[in-house]
């Protein structure tokens, strides 16, 4: 499908029943979500969209802004509305649940919405953005994709090398010199507060209790600014529940989905 400004957007879908749409992270692609797709296929009709400049989704460089992301989340929820007769369920994972918070700002049909861990300014302080926008300027690309592992995601350098080597992994780097360093300028700016002030619908946000400080911060800061949110913690996890823990992610979601449906 298309997204708001004609960019190619694609899509994966599986299962049948309530619609269920899945947002991935910064460095991520449909793929990310595999570990959890059979457990949620089972009792959803799932789809994960490639957000722009990822797998099978097109691209603009040129022209690129988080507002044209949150725009294309809109544009697959609205889709998606149509072809179920009613607004879906989603789940959004790092900066793709950022795109989930502003697309529901934009008034996507949406019913329940989960945000594991979005970014906001607080994430790329520091100089960040520029630190590594000038490694891919100057061809460390490898580099560039250590620092935000180590220093956005919050990985130990052991648990970097083990996800480097490990069996059947996909080569991120050109993802990582196409899309980081202008995602990164973006969350310099983003309104996150101001985006959930205006979200009524009910939210429920996931924050490992391993996670980076930032995530602390940003998931405290649209606690109290969103209308109906809940916080729940992922006990022994960080950023990245969804392939260290896919079990948990999946109760998480499932028990917010039944007790939200019950009010």
């Amino acid at each position: 499908m298309s997204g708001a400004d004609g960019v190619r957007i694609g899509l994966l879908s599986a299962g049948s029943g309530p619609g269920l749409l899945l947002v991935h992270g910064g460095m991520g692609s449909i793929e990310n979500w595999r570990e959890v797709w059979p457990a949620l296929s089972a009792a959803w009709r799932v789809t994960a969209m490639d957000r722009r400049g990822r797998g099978s989704s097109g691209d603009e460089p040129d022209d690129y802004s988080l507002e044209r992301e949150f725009a294309d989340v809109a544009a697959v929820a609205a889709v998606l509305a149509e072809e179920h007769g009613e607004p879906v369920d989603v789940l959004g994972h790092s900066i793709g649940a950022t795109c989930v918070l502003g697309a529901a700002a934009l008034g996507a049909p949406l019913r329940r919405i989960v945000l594991y861990e979005p970014p906001g300014p607080a994430t790329v302080r520091g100089g960040w953005p520029s630190r590594l926008a000038a490694m891919v300027a100057a061809g460390q690309v490898g580099r560039a994709a250590y620092s935000f592992l180590v220093e956005i995601v919050g990985l130990t350098p052991a648990e970097v090398d083990a996800l480097r080597d490990a069996p059947g992994g996909t080569d991120v780097l050109p993802v990582v010199a196409a899309t980081l360093p202008r995602e990164a300028r973006a969350l310099a700016s983003v309104d996150l507060a101001g985006a959930a002030r205006l979200v009524a619908r009910p939210v429920l946000l996931l924050l490992g209790s391993e996670s980076p400080a930032w995530a602390g911060e940003i998931t405290a800061e649209l606690a109290a600014a969103l209308p109906d949110a809940t916080v729940s913690a992922l006990a022994g996890l960080g950023h990245e529940a969804g392939t260290r823990a896919p079990g948990e992610l999946v109760s998480q979601l499932t028990r917010f989905l039944a007790t939200v449906s019950e009010r």
